[in-house]
């Protein structure tokens, strides 16, 4: 406890139950905390109480009861126009564009890290702590390296590539040292007011979770309606608009046949959603944009471990680095689902090696 006294850490707080425990617990380790809400989404046309993703009224509201618990000042600071400008404005362009984006990496890498350090920064403090599910430490040669969170079902390092070096030695991840279950009990013990509160939703900005109503708000309704067709270009029927597809989906397709088929692409210049069978799912390998390197390759290419979605094992991949920061990923074994706007995150054991942004799947003639 000596060690960390007058050390002052900023605590991004969600109203959640992780990171009210990494607060209690950087206060109980003696740190001079000082919590931060940043308020990403107009929520003043919802009721209270009602259904939500994370950052609503009621979230805002636990965060500063949480605050108030522990005795440690607290602050929301409106960040509405940056989160609607790096984040919503992305999410629709990228279905506009035939691509299923994740929003909260790009939340991580272009709001919450980028704009709580620089609030850390104007209120004295050295540090900057989230409730996320992932470890750091500092190697023998002086870098950081991002790990993976201790519980495995919870581990949220995947979300978590795009942390600079700067970042991550300003950064600290009180629970990710620990499990779900033993949060829960960290929660109780310190009689936290979010201890038996669940889970919040992925997309904190559409709480029903319908992503076509929203898409549709945002542009025309039927916009890039078109055919469905086969590999081969054979009509197989038609749709409402290519954002409502991903690849990998099986539902919704409108489609009798007598075998399943899956979306396998959308093509937004032809206005073209085409689907096949689950083996033509499975692809070589991947093409990466934007990649960046936590810890940079020595060698390339290399051998790695990849996750091409958050839920997505670890499998084995050949990683060749390219000119102008992408990468070629080749699959051991043909995997399927890759889709455009996720991302790669290669791994190395526990830590994150770094990660990309899937622009195309690798097939056998690539």
């Amino acid at each position: 406890m000596g060690e960390n006294a007058g050390k002052r850490v900023v605590i991004a707080m969600s109203g959640g139950v992780d990171s009210s425990v990494a607060a209690a617990l950087l206060k109980e380790q003696g740190y001079e905390v000082i919590g931060i809400s940043l308020q990403l989404w107009d929520h003043s046309h919802e009721e209270e109480g009602a259904p939500g993703g994370c950052c609503s009224l009621d979230d805002l509201h636990d965060a500063r009861r949480v605050a108030e618990q522990l005795e440690i000042p607290f602050y929301v600071f409106n960040a509405e126009e940056e989160f609607r400008r790096h984040v919503v404005d992305d999410f629709v362009a990228e279905y506009f564009a035939g691509r299923t984006p994740n929003p909260c990496t790009r939340c991580n890498e272009r709001v919450k890290f980028g704009l709580l350090l620089e609030r850390a920064r104007e209120l004295g403090a050295e540090l900057l702590a989230t409730g996320h599910y992932a470890r750091t430490i500092r190697d023998e040669g002086g870098r950081y390296r991002l790990l993976t969170g201790l519980d495995p079902n919870k581990d949220q390092s995947y979300f978590l590539f795009t942390l600079s070096q700067e970042q991550l030695a300003k950064t600290l991840f009180p629970v990710g040292g620990v499990t779900k279950p033993q949060v829960r009990l960290l929660a109780e013990r310190f009689g936290l007011k979010t201890a038996a509160k669940g889970e919040s939703q992925e997309v904190c900005f559409i709480p029903d979770d319908d992503y076509a109503r929203f898409l549709e708000e945002e542009r025309e309704p039927g916009l890039l309606s078109g055919e469905i067709v086969d590999r081969s270009g054979r009509v197989m029927g038609r749709h409402l608009g290519i954002y409502r597809y991903t690849v990998g989906q099986r539902r919704g397709l409108g489609i009798a046949h007598p075998h399943p088929l899956y979306v396998l692409g959308v093509d937004p210049l032809r206005r073209e959603v085409i689907v096949g069978s689950r083996e033509e799912l499975r692809c070589q390998g991947l093409l990466a944009r934007e990649v960046n390197w936590i810890v940079p390759p020595a060698t390339s290419p290399f051998e790695s471990f990849c996750r091409i979605r958050y839920r997505h094992r670890p499998v084995p991949c050949r990683v060749t680095q390219l000119p102008g920061g992408a990468a070629e990923v080749r699959f051991t074994t043909p995997e399927p689902g890759v889709t455009p706007g996720q991302a790669v995150v290669f791994y190395d054991g526990e830590s994150v090696l770094g990660g990309g942004w899937i622009a195309g799947a690798l097939t056998e003639e690539s």
